[in-house]
């Protein structure tokens, strides 16, 4: 992997990671309102087990895919950063608005101004990535 790729990959989790807390904050009020407080112990068993945030996934999925993209030693091995970016895009502009992830990711873009920003963190590392990018 070249050091332009790495830095992409690196400025990319940091902007998604921050994304992802941000909805996890903002889905974590909702379910607090109807059920209570709950301990963060108890949180992470919800967000793993409820399905209030199952729409999360496709963020953590990514996130974890290019942890193990960035954690492998050969930089000359070929990487998916391409798919990656893509998925990236996917993910801060789902097309089918009638999928669950597309439907509370847009309305936490309208409800939530913390989200907003978190948003424009993730399009601001892609917005100067081409969509075929070369980085070398």
């Amino acid at each position: 992997m070249h050091d332009s790729e790495r830095r992409l990959l690196t400025d990319l989790r940091r902007a998604l990671l921050h994304l992802h807390k941000t909805l996890l904050d903002w889905e974590r009020s909702a379910y607090e309102r109807i059920h209570g407080r709950t301990s963060a112990g108890e949180m992470l068993t919800i967000i793993m087990e409820d399905q209030q945030f199952a729409w999360l996934r496709p963020i953590s999925e990514l996130i974890v895919r290019i942890d193990e993209t960035l954690d492998m030693e050969a930089p000359d091995v070929p990487v998916g950063v391409d798919a990656l970016v893509s998925r990236a895009r996917s993910v801060v502009a789902p097309d089918d608005a009638g999928t669950a992830y597309a439907q509370r990711y847009h309305a936490a873009l309208q409800a939530y101004p913390d989200a907003v920003f978190a948003h424009r963190g993730v399009t601001t590392v892609l917005k100067d990535v081409p969509s075929r990018h070369t980085l070398h």
